[in-house]
């Protein structure tokens, strides 16, 4: 931590300032310039983050020299990118040289639906399923999900398909639940600082997606993560979804430069949800070319099989033969970005 002082501190200023950090159990370096003097405390800077040195006179500003995010830094890891294994026998894998492929509805509404939107995913190449059980909704009375009878119906679908589910968790009181059903707990970006939720996920055992929430910030999502990781957790996915801004031409504003950035402060997977980011089917294409020659390690597409008769997220659902031709789309810009994609699984008429 560095402490500047004002221009004509004094040196009583100066003294009470030291004697305050040193109080704390830290030593101090000063350095005097012609219009400033600098304080440099030595030590576990966790200790001083939030004593309030602002408040003492003649102090202009604190500056941290360590980042607060200390699990999910680079150099926590040695500078190696982590690699989330998803599933019984690691059956996904985020991070790696594989473009991660997650699809599936925003909603389960039925078995049938949700069966059908499996094995067209499954068939164009995606490597997990995605679906909500459990829907937070801006209105009330709005579909807000099946419950624990959707949970099942994802599990069942899983056995017929291998598929590795991943579906939002809302609640502290969700958390064993889901974790039961689910491969991957999602927290959606409503949750991103929902800290008890976050903190009863790190203290289970499942690979987890944490959203980026609404206006929150690079550092904010980082700390979320953080939250989760100390608790033991330190499978932990970030997905960036578009911020809100005062741009209307779409749902949000998918931060591109997020990703680049992400990927030099932390070693943990980076995806994208370029459906949440747009709003629209057609834009779904376009933000992912974007977001793999920004180095995203994977996508989160949602999918249903009529988009028009969706109960939720219907204008930018693809369709089966629409997500089929947006896989195949992918492929130019995957090998550019040093990427490849999952072989597709071999099929019979009965599993198409």
């Amino acid at each position: 931590m560095i402490v500047v002082t004002r221009p004509g501190v004094t040196e009583a200023e100066v003294d009470v300032i030291r004697e305050r950090i040193e109080a704390l159990g830290f030593r101090t370096h000063i350095s005097r310039g012609e219009h400033r003097t600098i304080i440099g405390c030595i030590g576990d800077e966790d200790l001083l983050r939030e004593a309030p040195l602002l408040q003492l006179p003649g102090v202009e500003s604190v500056t941290p020299v360590m980042k607060p995010y200390k699990l999910a830094t680079k150099e926590f890891v040695g500078g190696r990118p982590s690699l989330v294994r998803v599933g019984d026998s690691a059956a996904a894998v985020v991070g790696g040289k594989e473009l991660a492929i997650i699809a599936g509805p925003c909603s389960v509404e039925s078995r049938e639906m949700f069966r059908e939107t499996a094995f067209a995913v499954r068939a164009a190449g995606a490597g997990m399923l995605r679906g909500g059980a459990y829907k937070p909704r801006t209105s009330p009375y709005a579909f807000q999900g099946l419950g624990v009878a959707g949970l099942q119906i994802m599990a069942e679908v899983r056995a017929e398909t291998g598929m590795p589910i991943v579906t939002e968790v809302m609640d502290t009181r969700q958390v064993e639940v889901v974790g039961e059903y689910a491969d991957m707990l999602q927290v959606g970006a409503r949750n991103m600082q929902n800290f008890s939720l976050l903190s009863e996920i790190g203290k289970i055992q499942r690979p987890v997606l944490l959203k980026r929430g609404l206006s929150a910030t690079v550092k904010e999502l980082l700390m979320a993560a953080e939250y989760i990781m100390a608790q033991g957790n330190r499978d932990v996915i970030l997905c960036e979804r578009g911020i809100r801004t005062y741009e209307t031409a779409t749902r949000n504003t998918l931060d591109i430069g997020a990703i680049p950035v992400l990927k030099r402060e932390t070693h943990l997977p980076v995806i994208v949800d370029p459906s949440h980011a747009g709003g629209r089917a057609d834009l779904v294409a376009p933000l992912s070319f974007a977001a793999i020659a920004a180095g995203a390690d994977g996508l989160i597409v949602e999918v249903h099989p009529c988009p028009e008769q969706a109960l939720s997220d219907g204008d930018q659902s693809l369709s089966p033969d629409a997500f089929s031709s947006f896989m195949q789309s992918l492929a130019p810009f995957v090998a550019a970005a040093g990427r490849t994609l999952k072989p597709l699984p071999f099929t019979t008429p009965e599993t198409r």
